[in-house]
């Protein structure tokens, strides 16, 4: 696919900054002291599983910094915010943003930070979120987690408020201490548990989206009583939605003659009402041992009305859409409550060995439902479609690591993971009264029972070379019951992982990556079990969607290998490149099934064979300060990946990784005005359209994604700030379309979502 010429030009720019660059900075005599935190065990590894923990800040000569190790897992942290000093030191990829990107454009939900990240898109329309990807590959081969713990079922990070997050961890290669189901990488969202908070924090913001005002509020109390340090922390919220979507479908037959001609148009308006509370615990008993606590918790209604209109322009007797309505009137309701605790205790022995073990639990609630009115063109009811659905998700996990350094440049651990989830989902869908699927109403329970074990090894092989080797066994087994149906489904995987970290002699601020790790993407849940979501206007485009219980995983092995040079100040220049090869890809197919109502089309996902992909990511931040003493006050960010990918038994040219675009592109500036106390500041990014030949019988094209965000902020003093941010400035209409050939039928859906720009002001205070 050839590159736009703009994009190509960004390339360019990239990759022959790293000589520009340093040629630039050799003309600079100031350099910046780093400063690192000094390891309280007395090794250079200081574990850090729980969060942010304060040290003693001490300045060491650079070589002397350069031999800090910390393991992806293990943690240094560095005063002052240099997350990039973490970066460096970790053994394996790891990408560290800390509470100066999480606030850097005033963003009101998680979703809108990551999608400026390297390597990082959000899939779904601009402004409304989706599913997080990194390296373009779509649900499910990015592993999402919560403070070491995976997300639970149902949950969504567009409903996590960044005020609540102390730092987000961008993991390129997989950890034994992680679980690795994590084919395109992992994406760690660190809550404020350590933060040493010394104010009341209040922030106050109001946002307006086509007038539509949403209003949040935010506050975090933190205190102290004797070993007990705490912070309650809170924010309630109120959002109001419309959107707008046309789809256009023309349906003809293998000789070219027109079946249906159709243009629909829908519309929702939608609230949203919600409050979330994470307050943080943390003691230190007489003996030095530590203990974390906290809850989190999520309460939030949903409420919609909407209209659909069908304007049947042509329909010939043999059409596969049935006859449509003209009319329908829609609304629902969403209840959705979440609750889930993070414990953490931790002890040290006399040899500086660690013991950490953690525990929790979660318990999910969702509650929705909806009742579709249609009508003819003539006004006559045609349909009245309910629909409801009742799910609970209950969790419990435990965990434990035990550390041992070995000697002054070694670390040893191993440990354990055990997770159990259980859900109980009750669906039930009537048109007319009569149910839609032949078990409409019945509950389906499923489990799941999730265990691992890992050891993993880092060490300093010699001033220049460091290493770690893990080992990790995951075993999962899902068992689903419907209708006095009993399913299973067990897999088990081993993940051998290495990565090497080269500082090339001389060069104390470039160094080499290199792993390799064996990963995995598991079915998910709803793939697995057999319970169907019926589509109202079942169609090819429209099937009723049903698991497979006999779905395995999909089975990786990758290699990456990156080249990373650091700058004085807070920057770097880097390039990754990586490559996955992946068996038993998995992939929803459509066929048309003889269900007891009739024909109807059905989607189920099913493992179809091999498939490979490869990319390149670049990275470039740096304060133009750095090279130019005297140029104005500007922090430059960008980052551009290219990716290839393609899957066996499909044939080309479009047959890539399912949602993977051909690149991603970010464009930052942040520009602090001389004088005064006002930073200006946006970021540009992009997303191109493009093809992806999901089955030999189905194209689809996702279309072009700009986003542009601006922002201004103006500090009265260091308690007071005031910022006011504009996301999605232009606002582009995001268009998909699907082409279905099928049983002789070719079917051509375009679709054009409208997307908005949304305006904030924002107050934030320290009191």
């Amino acid at each position: 696919m050839r590159i736009p010429f703009q994009i190509s030009t960004l390339t360019l720019s990239i990759l022959s900054v790293f000589s520009v660059l340093e040629n630039a900075q050799a003309q600079v005599t100031q350099s910046d002291q780093t400063s690192v935190s000094t390891p309280t065990t007395g090794n250079k590894k200081e574990e850090a599983n729980s969060g942010a923990e304060q040290h003693t800040k001490k300045a060491v000569p650079e070589k002397e910094n350069d031999a800090l190790r910390s393991d992806t897992v293990q943690k240094v942290v560095i005063d002052g915010g240099r997350t990039d000093d973490v970066r460096r030191q970790s053994t394996a990829a790891k990408l560290i943003f800390g509470r100066e990107e999480l606030d850097r454009n005033g963003d009101t939900n998680l979703g809108e930070v990551l999608k400026r990240l390297p390597g990082v898109t959000i899939g779904g329309r601009p402004g409304r979120g989706g599913d997080i990807r990194m390296r373009g590959m779509g649900s499910g081969y990015t592993q999402i987690l919560i403070n070491g713990e995976r997300a639970p079922r149902g949950f969504s990070m567009d409903s996590l408020s960044p005020d609540q997050v102390e730092r987000i961890e961008v993991i390129r290669g997989a950890v034994a201490e992680y679980s690795t189901q994590a084919i395109a990488g992992t994406i760690n969202i660190v809550l404020r548990e350590d933060y040493k908070q010394k104010n009341v924090e209040l922030k106050v913001s109001l946002s307006s989206e086509q007038n539509r005002l949403a209003p949040n509020v935010s506050i975090s109390y933190p205190g102290e009583i004797g070993g007990l340090s705490y912070a309650l922390s809170g924010s309630v919220f109120q959002n109001k939605q419309r959107d707008q979507s046309t789809t256009n479908s023309v349906e003809s037959v293998a000789d070219g003659t027109l079946n249906l001609r159709q243009n629909e148009y829908d519309e929702v308006h939608r609230q949203t009402t919600g409050i979330h509370f994470t307050p943080r615990f943390n003691y230190k008993f007489e003996n030095g041992d530590t203990l974390m606590f906290q809850p989190f918790i999520m309460r939030s209604h949903s409420a919609s009305d909407g209209v659909g209109l069908v304007d049947q322009l042509f329909r010939s007797p043999t059409a596969i859409e049935p006859p449509a309505y003209a009319i329908s009137n829609n609304s629902g309701s969403a209840d959705t409550t979440f609750i889930r605790s993070f414990g953490n205790w931790q002890h040290k022995f006399d040899d500086n060995a660690k013991l950490a073990v953690r525990f929790g639990g979660g318990y999910g609630k969702m509650e929705n439902s909806s009742i579709s009115n249609q009508y003819d063109a003539s006004n006559n009811p045609v349909a009245v479609v309910t629909v409801a659905n009742n799910v609970i998700d209950k969790t419990l996990n435990n965990g434990g690591k035990y550390t041992k350094p070995i000697g002054e440049g070694q670390t040893f651990s191993a440990g354990w993971e055990l997770e159990l989830g259980k859900r109980v989902q009750t669906s039930v869908s009537l048109s007319n009264g009569k149910p839609q699927f032949q078990d409409s109403g019945d509950p389906l329970s499923a489990s799941t029972r999730r265990f691992a074990v890992f050891a993993q090894d880092e060490m300093d092989i010699n001033a220049d070379v460091s290493a770690y080797a893990g080992l990790r066994w995951e075993g999962i087994k899902t068992t689903s019951s419907l209708s006095g149906i009993n399913v299973g489904n067990s897999s088990s995987v081993w993940s051998p992982i290495a990565h090497v970290v080269w500082r090339i002699p001389g060069e104390s601020k470039n160094q080499i990556r290199m792993s390799y790790a064996t990963t995995y993407r598991a079915p998910a849940l709803n793939d697995l079990i057999a319970i169907p979501s019926i589509s109202n206007l079942n169609s090819p485009t429209r099937p009723d969607r049903i698991g497979n219980p006999l779905l395995k995983p999909e089975l990786s092995k990758g290699i990456d290998i990156a080249f990373e040079h650091y700058l004085n100040r807070a920057g770097l220049l880097s390039a990754n490149f990586f490559v996955r090869n992946i068996n038993d890809l998995m992939r929803r197919t459509t066929q048309l099934v003889n269900e007891p109502g009739g024909m109807r089309w059905v989607s189920s996902p099913m493992n179809i064979g091999q498939a490979t992909t490869k990319g390149v990511e670049l990275e470039a931040k740096f304060q133009v300060q750095e090279f130019f003493p005297e140029g104005p006050a500007i922090d430059f960010r960008s980052n551009y990946s290219r990716f290839w990918s393609s899957v066996d038994g499909i044939q080309g040219p479009n047959n890539t990784i399912d949602q993977q675009p051909p690149y991603t592109a970010n464009v930052g500036l942040d520009y602090r005005v001389a004088g005064i106390p006002l930073t200006l500041g946006g970021s540009l990014n992009l997303t191109p359209g493009y093809d992806v030949q999901s089955t030999i019988t189905q194209l689809n094209f996702i279309g072009l994604k700009r986003q542009i965000d601006i922002y201004g902020l103006w500090k009265f003093n260091p308690d007071v700030q005031l910022r006011l941010s504009a996301n999605n400035l232009r606002a582009n209409d995001y268009v998909t379309n699907s082409d279905v050939s099928l049983g002789g039928v070719n079917r051509l859906d375009y679709v054009t979502n409208k997307t908005y720009t949304t305006f904030s002001l924002r107050l934030e205070m320290k009191i």
